[in-house]
């Protein structure tokens, strides 16, 4: 990794979200993107999600399935869609992790949410 240290700390801000499950992360960092330790709000959107890819540096791509309604023929259709999402260095989230993503102001070209946190692991 590159010159980024993480520690073990629990100072973290308080961003406002009541979700289960959703607990502050365990390590602290020096990432300014961070909503823990950093300066981002989280405001908007709410979505739950899977990791798909994570090989960008502290960006992954989560997928989320939802259905909509095809009034022609009386049935559900099955979209998804993928959305990249910052991810701070003491989150982590890995390939196959269902992580908790918060909008947040546009943090690259095509980065505008923030992995809040992990869910559930993959083993």
């Amino acid at each position: 990794m590159v010159a980024e240290q993480v520690t073990r700390n629990t100072e973290t801000k308080n961003i406002g979200i009541i979700y289960p499950g959703l607990k502050p992360p365990e390590r602290t960092c020096n990432d300014k993107k961070c909503p823990w330790h950093g300066t981002t709000r989280v405001r908007g959107l709410i979505l739950v999600g899977k990791v798909v890819k994570a090989k960008m540096q502290n960006t992954v791509v989560v997928e989320r399935e939802y259905y909509v309604w095809i009034r022609k023929f009386k049935r559900y259709e099955r979209r998804r869609s993928r959305i990249h999402a910052h991810n701070p260095p003491c989150i982590a989230a890995k390939e196959g992790d269902i992580v908790l993503i918060g909008e947040t102001k546009p943090l690259a070209k095509s980065v505008a949410f923030t992995v809040l946190g992990v869910i559930r692991k993959v083993s």
